[in-house]
């Protein structure tokens, strides 16, 4: 018997399906992997911004894990919204002793498009913590400021602030998106290991598709699934970059706010 890949997510529910862990499990279908998943918290929100978030009860979140890992090994794991630092410890918690066994992606959600807060500010030393040993981190350039305290202007700021992400918080690689940038969209990917030549800065192309939902989520959780899959981190970020940036020329409306991701029926 074939044993199929599985890749978990550990993330918030949105109703849309246009991010958070519905999304996840879309693009993890969208590759042909099983997706299983966690919920952290639930959210009230439509394509027009976020209302309210409510973290799941934290002994929940955990007994979720232990149970589910307990029973299913993933080969790969991605990390989105924690909400609260209660959830985040017990993600911490549930995690420990398969963090330098299982390839994990973690995007590190601290607000909503619309500036809604989800992540309590006090959880961000829990998730610097997370990222010790985590195969990747995805954060924006927003993000990337924030976690490393580094104003990223030019070019040399984000490879400081690349620098921060390996050497302090012991990730294994970082890619900061340049979605947000002005000018190119370029990408960089700094892999610890690589002393050679560390930092790589990655093409990117401005795609004029307005507002679009969710293309975080669908990028860290395509690397995710390319990783399940025993790509390594390389070949992973390029095919999810590929993967996200084709969908993102088909991203169409449902309601009236942003855009949604064109849906992918196969991916190879």
């Amino acid at each position: 018997m074939q044993i199929m890949k599985c890749a978990l997510t550990i993330a918030g529910s949105d109703p849309t399906g246009g991010a958070g862990l519905q999304a996840d499990l879309q693009v993890f279908s969208a590759y042909g992997v099983h997706g299983a998943g966690v919920v952290t918290a639930l959210t009230v929100q439509d394509s027009s911004g976020v209302r309210a978030v409510m973290p799941v009860f934290p002994s929940v979140a955990l007994d979720q894990l232990r149970v589910l890992l307990a029973d299913i090994t993933p080969a790969a794991i991605k990390i989105g919204m924690l909400a609260s630092d209660d959830v985040a410890r017990s993600v911490q918690l549930a995690l420990s002793g398969f963090a330098t066994q299982i390839p994990t992606v973690i995007d590190p959600v601290l607000a909503a498009s619309d500036g809604t807060p989800l992540l309590e500010r006090r959880a961000w030393p829990v998730l610097r913590e997370l990222m010790r040993g985590a195969r990747l981190v995805t954060p924006n350039l927003h993000e990337a400021e924030l976690l490393t305290e580094i104003e990223i202007g030019r070019k040399r700021d984000c490879e400081a602030a690349a620098e921060v992400f390996l050497e302090k918080f012991g990730c294994e690689a970082v890619l900061i998106k340049g979605g947000h940038r002005d000018g190119p969209p370029d990408d960089l990917l700094a892999i610890a290991q690589e002393s050679a030549n560390p930092m790589t800065w990655l093409k990117g192309e401005r795609i004029d598709a307005g507002a679009v939902h969710g293309t975080g989520c669908a990028l860290a959780s395509a690397i995710t699934a390319g990783l399940a899959l025993g790509q390594g981190l390389e070949e992973a970020v390029n095919h999810a970059r590929c993967f996200v940036a084709t969908r993102l020329r088909g991203a169409s409306g449902l309601g009236s706010g942003a855009a949604f991701l064109a849906p992918a029926r196969e991916h190879s």
